[in-house]
């Protein structure tokens, strides 16, 4: 089971880019208005989570100024559903609507090692 952090302080992004300095840091958008977000995100919680990182959950809909600055912050167009993969404080992967998957972003993850 995905073990979620919420993401609803924009503050919170320092500290993301910080700390993915020594752990990737994964974001995912999701809008409850959205059937492909819902589903996407049932995918996610169906699967393994891949545990050399930490996950993040933004609601777009009641956070949607911190979505903007996650766009802002690391130089990705606004999607959703949308998946981020952070490390050393970019953003190095990101998919969006049904291309997110786990087994995907277990293996870009792997790969940072």
């Amino acid at each position: 089971m995905m073990q979620w952090i919420t993401l609803s302080d924009a503050d919170q992004l320092n500290a993301i880019k910080k700390q993915s300095f020594e752990k990737p840091q994964v974001l995912f958008k999701h809008s409850n208005r959205c059937s492909v977000s819902s589903v996407a995100l049932r995918r996610m919680e169906k699967s393994i989570e891949v545990p050399e990182a930490d996950y993040y959950f933004l609601d777009l809909i009641r956070f949607r100024s911190i979505s903007d600055r996650v766009a802002h912050d690391f130089d990705v167009y606004h999607e959703s559903p949308q998946l981020l993969l952070i490390k050393n404080g970019e953003c190095v992967y990101d998919e969006s609507h049904l291309g997110i998957d786990m087994q995907e972003l277990a293996e870009q993850i792997s790969s940072l090692n």
